[in-house]
């Protein structure tokens, strides 16, 4: 009998249920978001929270704390290392519980469990909400229009520059077939001229 219990044993002693929790909340760690029933997720809900809480304060004994309850040195790394600086700001509630309906089996009530701050449909939109628009004085014409004017002129103003470019290169043939001879065989002519 359970009388003034709060804690929900799961239908396990209890070994079993701390094993339980420990597998969840190392799975719900590391993938960020987990399926199951919706009574293991309200347990997981209370047993996850304070680990998180914990891991904002980076310290051995804080690690070494949190690493007692998961066992797993992979799951406490990514918990001080990715989950941590996410949720710095947050000050409690850094899971999420989402119904998804019942399974066929057995009809238990199943739900999604995630981290807050790691779902990217919510975290996007607020993204966008907040993002600041900068306004023109100039008129209201549509963008794309504006655009292909602009683009228009660079296209045309290519192709006289590459016929400038030819015509450099014309004259710098012709440049190069006078010969320093031939020009010094013209100053001498010239010379040859006022002399006389």
């Amino acid at each position: 009998m359970r009388n003034r219990n709060k804690i929900n044993q799961l239908g396990r002693t209890s070994s079993h249920r701390d094993a339980l929790m420990m597998n969840l909340a190392n799975a719900l760690i590391t993938h960020k978001r987990i399926t199951t029933t919706l009574a293991k997720a309200k347990a997981l809900r209370g047993y996850v929270e304070p680990l998180i809480t914990k891991s904002k304060n980076d310290t051995t004994h804080s690690r070494r704390l949190v690493f007692s309850q998961l066992q797993s040195k992979e799951a406490v790394a990514e918990l001080f290392r990715e989950v941590a600086p996410k949720i710095a700001e947050r000050p409690g509630g850094y899971t999420r519980i989402i119904k998804t309906g019942f399974r066929s089996g057995d009809s238990a009530e199943m739900c999604l469990i995630e981290l807050v701050d790691f779902n990217e449909i919510y975290t996007t939109e607020s993204a966008t909400a907040t993002k600041k628009t900068r306004r023109s004085r100039r008129g209201s014409g549509s963008s794309t229009a504006k655009a292909e004017t602009k683009a228009t002129p660079k296209a045309e103003s290519t192709p006289i520059v590459e016929d400038a470019v030819e015509v450099t290169e014309d004259e710098a043939k012709v440049e190069d077939s006078k010969t320093p001879e031939t020009d010094s065989k013209a100053e001498g002519e010239e010379k040859k001229e006022d002399d006389k």
